[in-house]
C-alpha cells in the first residue's frame, strides 16, 4: 500500500459519503471502541461500508489505561468479532490519553492491550500515537508493533518517528485524511 491514501472515521466527524471516496481511498480505519463500555454508534455501518466497497477496514479501540489492558482489549474484541473480523482487517489501539497514570505504566497497558489482541485473533495490532505523547515515554517498548503517527504539522509521508520506532506504516497528516 506504499502512497495509499486513507481516512479515519469515528461518530465525531459529519456523515460519511463511502460512495463519494471510492476510489480516492485504499482503506479506512474506523473506530470501534472506548474504554469499556463506549461503542462508537457508526462502527457498524462503516465497518459493512468499507468492505462493501473493497477498502481495506482497520478497526480501532481508543485506550483509557486506567481500565486495564485486559478488560479494554475484550471490550474492542467483542464489537470488532459481532461485526465480522476477516483475515485482512487491520486493529489499532489509539493511544494518546495517560488517564494519569505514569508513562511506564501507559506503555505497560498498551504493551499487555496488544499481545492480548494478537493473542487472541493472530492480527498484529497497529499502535496509533502522537508525537508528543510518544517522546514522553507513554510508547515504550512498543517498537515490535507498527506505528501509525498522528502529525498533522509535518508534509505527507514525512513524519518524524518517535523512538522506540525506527519507522512508520501510517502517517495521518490531517484530521482524517491518513496516507502510507
Amino acid at each position: 500500500m506504499a502512497d495509499a491514501e486513507g481516512i479515519d472515521l469515528s461518530s465525531f466527524q459529519p456523515s460519511f459519503d463511502w460512495a463519494a471516496e471510492k476510489g480516492r481511498i485504499s482503506f479506512a480505519f474506523i473506530k470501534a471502541t472506548e474504554g469499556t463500555t463506549i461503542r462508537d454508534p457508526d462502527f457498524a455501518t462503516n465497518w459493512q461500508q468499507a468492505k462493501a466497497l473493497g477498502i481495506v477496514r482497520g478497526a480501532y479501540h481508543f485506550a483509557h489505561p486506567s481500565n486495564g489492558a485486559a478488560a479494554e482489549s475484550q471490550a474492542f474484541l467483542d464489537v470488532v468479532r459481532a461485526h465480522g473480523l476477516t483475515a485482512g482487517d487491520l486493529l489499532a489501539l489509539d493511544l494518546e490519553t495517560s488517564d494519569g497514570l505514569s508513562p511506564a505504566r501507559v506503555a505497560e497497558y498498551a504493551g499487555n492491550w496488544c499481545a492480548d489482541v494478537h493473542k487472541a485473533t493472530g492480527h498484529t495490532p497497529i499502535v496509533y500515537t502522537f508525537l508528543a505523547f510518544a517522546q514522553q515515554g507513554n510508547c515504550a517498548g512498543l517498537g515490535r508493533y507498527p506505528l501509525w503517527i498522528a502529525e498533522p504539522s509535518a508534509p505527507a509521508g514525512r513524519p518524524v518517528v518517535p523512538e522506540p520506532w525506527s519507522t512508520w506504516k501510517f502517517h495521518q497528516y490531517g484530521t482524517t485524511r491518513v496516507g502510507t
